[in-house]
């Protein structure tokens, strides 16, 4: 028969395992979970007593456990768990219900423990927000570091070789070195090197403009108005006057002024103007002028 002063004379005279005892002050507390004060003693210990109840948190949510002498037989079964709700008016009178017919100390020591357990959640909560305000001390892994970093360059170098052997496969298909070795249709692989070719060639195309924009107007008059001038430069070679004008090629500006100057049937000495294209094109102005002799024949009537 399960006696509960049996029990607690064992355990009060002998020896429990979950008795502490200070020598000063003299206090024998217990380590016993379900104690629902702390204390050894014979209404708190939770061995020695057939109906009891307790109050227990797990995870900030509080529950009560009861325990009957008719759940006595079955181990497994003693202890009847309660979830007790975070209102804490609620959560007493959950209490109330359920030890409606239990002594008066039992239900008052029970709920002296839900308070005492709202009390310690709430300072743990306020605890929690102002050390998350602060900076917190993580420690480094140097071991697993240094082997995710070595991993992280294998996976690098693997990453590199796999794109050569790409492109040299790529290489070899568009050389035919392998022939009729694959089955893929010879058409679509030609219309996809058609395709890379046009993107090539547009690539260039776009280059060019690109350099094209980026020279300047000087650069652009030098270069094209060569074509430009093509015939006045050969009606100019036509006229006798003119025997060298390979110098009129330095600039489009100076054309139609030479142009002119070559139609003038009293100019026969135009050697300055090698000069002038020895100077160069897109230069300032000639401003002091050819110097130029000029004879008149004069009749002379004699008396």
């Amino acid at each position: 028969m399960h006696n509960d002063e049996t029990i607690w004379h064992c355990i009060n005279q002998d020896f429990c395992s979950f008795r502490v005892k200070l020598t000063q002050p003299k206090q024998n507390f217990c380590r016993n979970q379900y104690n629902v004060t702390g204390l050894c003693n014979r209404v708190s210990c939770p061995l020695a007593n057939s109906q009891y109840a307790t109050i227990i948190e797990d995870e900030g949510v509080c529950y009560l456990y009861m325990k009957t002498v008719e759940r006595a037989h079955s181990p497994k079964n003693l202890w009847e768990k309660v979830k007790l709700s975070r209102n804490y008016l609620q959560a007493l009178d959950q209490i109330s219900k359920h030890m409606e017919y239990w002594p008066e100390h039992q239900i008052n020591r029970c709920k002296q423990r839900l308070t005492k357990m709202r009390q310690m959640l709430i300072r743990m909560r306020k605890l929690s927000m102002n050390e998350g305000a602060k900076a917190r001390l993580v420690p480094i892994k140097k071991k697993t570091e240094r082997r995710e970093r070595g991993r992280e360059l294998k996976a690098e170098t693997a990453a590199k070789v796999d794109l050569a052997i790409e492109k040299e496969l790529l290489e070899r298909l568009k050389q035919g070195t392998y022939g009729d070795i694959y089955n893929f249709p010879a058409k679509n692989f030609e219309k996809i090197m058609e395709k890379n070719k046009e993107e090539e060639e547009e690539e260039e195309l776009e280059d060019d403009e690109e350099f094209v924009e980026d020279l300047g107007d000087d650069e652009l008059e030098e270069v094209e108005p060569e074509k430009e001038l093509q015939p006045e430069l050969e009606e100019l070679g036509k006229m006798g006057d003119l025997e060298d004008l390979a110098f009129l090629k330095a600039g489009p500006r100076r054309a139609g002024s030479f142009k002119k100057l070559g139609e003038m049937g009293d100019l026969e000495d135009l050697g300055f103007l090698k000069a002038a294209g020895r100077a160069g094109p897109f230069k300032k102005k000639f401003k002091g002028g050819p110097r130029v002799k000029l004879e008149y024949e004069q009749e002379l009537e004699f008396a």
